[in-house]
């Protein structure tokens, strides 16, 4: 039953694969099944063009899907990859070590042999520099990792 209806739906196949495919990008995280979609959607389109062609065999549309996908994910990927380079407002925004970078605090630790703590908002933070007792001022003048490094004040 399921091979009579492909059959008949022709050219159409590769159109209900683009449509199925499209469908599951909503439901599976990442977006590559948008790339592969878009591909089957295309070889459709081309096999209602060219379906009474005599060359138009089923395994030439799927050698032509197989290269659609390939560059349909090759471009899907340029794309992505453009848009991961724009300029944002707030650049350290997923940076939370490095958005500390300038800010003073009093050591809640002593740094001895060039590691301590200090207490930045509610956070206890691991830092390095140079030995200072406890409650030296400090500037946090990097960070590295989850790490602090400061300076005397």
């Amino acid at each position: 039953m399921l091979m009579s209806i492909l059959s008949e739906l022709g050219p159409w196949n590769w159109m209900l694969l683009g449509f199925v495919l499209l469908a599951l990008e909503i439901l599976v995280p990442g977006a590559f099944l948008l790339w592969i979609g878009i591909a089957a959607i295309l070889t459709g389109a081309l096999s209602l063009q060219l379906w009474s062609m005599a060359f138009w065999s089923w395994q030439i549309q799927v050698l032509v899907f197989l290269a659609l996908s390939l560059a349909s994910v090759y471009i899907g990927k340029k794309l992505m990859d453009a848009r991961r380079g724009e300029e944002t407002d707030e650049p350290l925004l997923n940076q939370r070590a490095k958005q500390l970078v300038g800010r003073t605090a009093a050591l809640e630790e002593p740094i001895t042999e060039g590691r301590g703590r200090i207490r930045l908002g509610d956070t206890l933070w691991r830092v390095s520099g140079p030995d200072l007792p406890a409650g030296t001022r400090v500037r946090v003048v990097a960070a590295k990792g989850g790490e602090l490094q400061v300076e005397a004040v």
